[in-house]
Protein backbone atom coordinates (compact mmCIF):
# COMPACT_ATOMS: atom_id res chain seq x y z
CA UNK A 1 0.00 0.00 0.00
CA UNK A 2 3.11 2.63 0.76
CA UNK A 3 3.96 1.20 -2.68
CA UNK A 4 1.26 2.63 -4.54
CA UNK A 5 0.88 5.88 -2.12
CA UNK A 6 4.26 6.88 -2.60
CA UNK A 7 4.00 6.21 -6.91
CA UNK A 8 0.56 8.60 -6.79
CA UNK A 9 2.37 11.24 -5.29
CA UNK A 10 5.46 10.96 -7.43
CA UNK A 11 2.68 10.75 -10.64
CA UNK A 12 0.51 13.80 -8.96
CA UNK A 13 4.17 15.69 -8.79
CA UNK A 14 5.14 15.55 -12.34
CA UNK A 15 1.72 15.96 -13.42
CA UNK A 16 1.45 19.39 -11.59
CA UNK A 17 5.00 20.29 -12.79
CA UNK A 18 3.87 19.94 -16.81
CA UNK A 19 1.09 21.73 -15.92
CA UNK A 20 3.03 24.74 -14.41
CA UNK A 21 5.52 24.40 -17.24
CA UNK A 22 2.78 24.88 -19.71
CA UNK A 23 1.29 27.29 -18.35
CA UNK A 24 4.33 29.36 -18.24
CA UNK A 25 5.52 28.51 -22.07
CA UNK A 26 1.63 29.52 -23.07
CA UNK A 27 2.47 32.84 -25.12
CA UNK A 28 -1.12 33.80 -24.34
CA UNK A 29 -0.52 33.98 -21.02
CA UNK A 30 2.61 36.02 -21.60
CA UNK A 31 0.77 38.11 -23.83
CA UNK A 32 -2.02 38.75 -20.88
CA UNK A 33 0.75 39.71 -18.02
CA UNK A 34 2.28 41.87 -20.48
CA UNK A 35 -1.48 43.74 -21.06
CA UNK A 36 -1.52 43.93 -17.48
CA UNK A 37 2.12 45.68 -16.58
CA UNK A 38 1.01 47.85 -19.53
CA UNK A 39 -1.74 48.86 -18.03
CA UNK A 40 -0.21 49.38 -14.61
CA UNK A 41 2.48 52.11 -16.68
CA UNK A 42 -0.41 54.10 -17.36
CA UNK A 43 -1.87 54.26 -14.63
CA UNK A 44 1.50 54.99 -12.66
CA UNK A 45 2.02 57.49 -15.93
CA UNK A 46 -1.41 59.77 -15.14
CA UNK A 47 -1.11 59.49 -11.63
CA UNK A 48 2.42 60.92 -11.80
CA UNK A 49 4.26 58.11 -10.22
CA UNK A 50 7.35 58.85 -11.82
CA UNK A 51 9.25 56.67 -9.91
CA UNK A 52 7.14 53.65 -9.65
CA UNK A 53 7.19 53.54 -13.55
CA UNK A 54 10.80 54.06 -13.60
CA UNK A 55 10.76 51.39 -12.12
CA UNK A 56 9.25 49.23 -14.27
CA UNK A 57 12.12 49.26 -16.75
CA UNK A 58 15.12 47.07 -16.58
CA UNK A 59 17.96 49.35 -15.19
CA UNK A 60 19.13 51.03 -18.93
CA UNK A 61 16.39 50.69 -21.15
CA UNK A 62 16.40 51.75 -25.04
CA UNK A 63 14.59 54.09 -26.38
CA UNK A 64 13.43 55.57 -29.81
CA UNK A 65 11.77 58.99 -29.55
CA UNK A 66 11.41 62.03 -31.65
CA UNK A 67 13.09 64.07 -28.45
CA UNK A 68 15.92 62.17 -28.85
CA UNK A 69 16.16 62.23 -32.68
CA UNK A 70 16.83 59.57 -35.20
CA UNK A 71 18.82 57.37 -33.23
CA UNK A 72 18.02 55.19 -29.96
CA UNK A 73 19.69 55.70 -26.81
CA UNK A 74 20.09 53.97 -23.83
CA UNK A 75 18.18 55.65 -20.39
CA UNK A 76 18.65 54.24 -16.89
CA UNK A 77 15.53 54.37 -14.20
CA UNK A 78 17.08 57.24 -12.83
CA UNK A 79 16.83 59.20 -15.78
CA UNK A 80 13.33 57.91 -16.78
CA UNK A 81 12.17 59.42 -13.54
CA UNK A 82 14.19 62.85 -14.07
CA UNK A 83 12.41 63.08 -17.84
CA UNK A 84 8.80 62.78 -17.11
CA UNK A 85 9.24 64.55 -13.59
CA UNK A 86 10.79 67.68 -15.99
CA UNK A 87 7.99 67.15 -18.75
CA UNK A 88 5.32 66.74 -15.37
CA UNK A 89 6.64 70.63 -14.44
CA UNK A 90 6.32 71.81 -17.74
CA UNK A 91 2.76 70.34 -17.99
CA UNK A 92 1.31 69.90 -14.68
CA UNK A 93 -1.93 67.63 -15.70
CA UNK A 94 0.03 65.51 -18.43
CA UNK A 95 -2.25 62.67 -18.85
CA UNK A 96 -2.49 59.67 -21.66
CA UNK A 97 -5.50 58.17 -22.47
CA UNK A 98 -5.14 55.10 -23.83
CA UNK A 99 -7.29 53.79 -27.25
CA UNK A 100 -5.97 50.58 -28.06
CA UNK A 101 -3.31 48.05 -27.10
CA UNK A 102 -2.41 45.31 -29.45
CA UNK A 103 0.02 42.95 -28.13
CA UNK A 104 2.39 41.37 -30.79
CA UNK A 105 4.17 38.12 -29.93
CA UNK A 106 5.15 37.26 -26.69
CA UNK A 107 7.18 40.16 -26.11
CA UNK A 108 5.78 43.36 -27.36
CA UNK A 109 3.10 45.76 -26.85
CA UNK A 110 1.68 47.96 -28.99
CA UNK A 111 -0.08 51.09 -27.51
CA UNK A 112 -1.74 54.03 -29.12
CA UNK A 113 -2.53 56.69 -27.28
CA UNK A 114 -3.25 60.41 -26.68
CA UNK A 115 -1.45 62.72 -24.67
CA UNK A 116 -3.38 66.16 -23.38
CA UNK A 117 -1.55 68.64 -21.46
CA UNK A 118 -1.81 72.29 -20.64
CA UNK A 119 1.48 74.40 -20.48
CA UNK A 120 1.96 77.56 -18.01
CA UNK A 121 1.17 80.05 -20.62
CA UNK A 122 -2.57 78.26 -20.85
CA UNK A 123 -1.80 76.57 -23.86
CA UNK A 124 -3.41 73.08 -24.33
CA UNK A 125 -1.50 70.06 -26.97
CA UNK A 126 -3.32 67.26 -27.46
CA UNK A 127 -0.85 64.33 -29.58
CA UNK A 128 -1.70 61.61 -30.82
CA UNK A 129 0.62 58.21 -29.96
CA UNK A 130 2.09 55.39 -30.80
CA UNK A 131 4.22 53.06 -28.50
CA UNK A 132 6.10 49.69 -29.33
CA UNK A 133 7.25 48.16 -25.66
CA UNK A 134 8.99 45.26 -25.29
CA UNK A 135 9.12 43.40 -22.25
CA UNK A 136 11.54 40.47 -20.57
CA UNK A 137 10.98 39.19 -17.26
CA UNK A 138 7.78 41.12 -16.12
CA UNK A 139 10.53 44.65 -17.31
CA UNK A 140 10.39 47.00 -19.77
CA UNK A 141 13.49 46.71 -21.60
CA UNK A 142 12.34 49.13 -25.11
CA UNK A 143 9.93 51.70 -25.68
CA UNK A 144 10.18 53.15 -29.37
CA UNK A 145 7.52 55.83 -29.27
CA UNK A 146 6.28 57.12 -32.55
CA UNK A 147 4.28 60.61 -32.79
CA UNK A 148 4.57 63.83 -35.08
CA UNK A 149 6.87 66.12 -33.48
CA UNK A 150 6.67 68.99 -36.14
CA UNK A 151 4.58 71.99 -35.24
CA UNK A 152 2.01 73.00 -37.49
CA UNK A 153 1.88 76.43 -39.18
CA UNK A 154 -0.73 79.16 -37.43
CA UNK A 155 -3.47 80.61 -39.90
CA UNK A 156 -1.09 83.57 -40.35
CA UNK A 157 1.80 81.76 -41.25
CA UNK A 158 -0.52 79.80 -44.14
CA UNK A 159 -1.20 83.04 -45.33
CA UNK A 160 2.12 84.13 -45.69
Amino acid sequence: MKKIFTILILSLSFISCDVATEKENNPLNKQNENLALIKEYFVHFNNHHWDTMANMYVESAEFKDPSFGIKTVKQTQKEIFEKYKELNQIFPDLNDKVIAMYPSGDKNIIVEFISTGTAPDGSKFELPICTIFTIENGKITKDYTYYDNFEEPNSEEEKS
